[in-house]
């Protein structure tokens, strides 16, 4: 399964999300691995204060972290897959499996920014090289939730790179609600589902 989550700065999106993966983690009868995938690079004050804050918010529900800054396909190897032989002696996925994990992507727009502007990133490919990601984690995970943010109802851009930003995203948030079992966005911290 996968879950988009995303909304504004502030909106209560990352504790529905760890909240949403903790259930997920619990269905089935059992209980699967989370892993929290972080993209945020910990540059100045206030960026190491949000990831202190995101790191509180973990504390003590058994998330394994995984840092990723670019590269998704790359982070998405280090999860454990479970396979069984098939019957014609091919390893496939377990759908029951509960050891297949539970990731937690936290957030879309860090890792847009990094693969577009770091000089390790996809740069031009940036969008393909997400997606191809994403795609690897979902064939390896039960469920994948995603938190990305809502940028495009605020001030236009102003500069180019700016708007080649927020192309990116929309094209990446789109291609992944398309992909989605569910979309919800957070509004003032209520859930609203968008597609279900």
């Amino acid at each position: 399964m996968l879950h988009v989550i995303t909304g504004g700065s502030g909106s209560g999106k990352s504790a529905y999300a760890e909240a949403e993966a903790m259930r997920l983690a619990e269905t089935g009868g059992g209980i699967r691995k989370k892993y929290y995938i972080a993209t945020m690079e910990p540059f100045g004050e206030e960026t190491l204060q949000k990831i202190e804050k995101h790191q509180k918010l973990r504390t003590g529900k058994g998330f394994e972290t995984i840092e990723c800054y670019v590269d998704l396909v790359k982070a998405a190897t280090e999860l454990p897959v479970t396979r069984e032989e098939g019957t014609a002696g091919t390893a496939s996925l377990r759908d029951d499996c509960l050891t297949e994990p539970v990731a937690l992507l936290e957030c879309m727009s860090n890792l847009a920014a990094n693969e577009l502007y770091r000089e390790d990133g996809a740069g031009g490919n940036a969008v393909e090289a997400i997606l191809c990601g994403v795609d690897r984690l979902l064939a390896c995970c039960a469920h994948v939730v995603i938190v990305t943010n809502e940028v495009f109802s605020e001030c236009p851009p102003q500069s180019v790179d700016m708007r080649n930003y927020r192309q990116v995203l929309g094209e990446i948030n789109c291609a992944l609600a398309e992909r989605a079992d569910a979309v919800t966005e957070v509004v003032y911290g209520i859930p609203v589902e968008v597609k279900r």
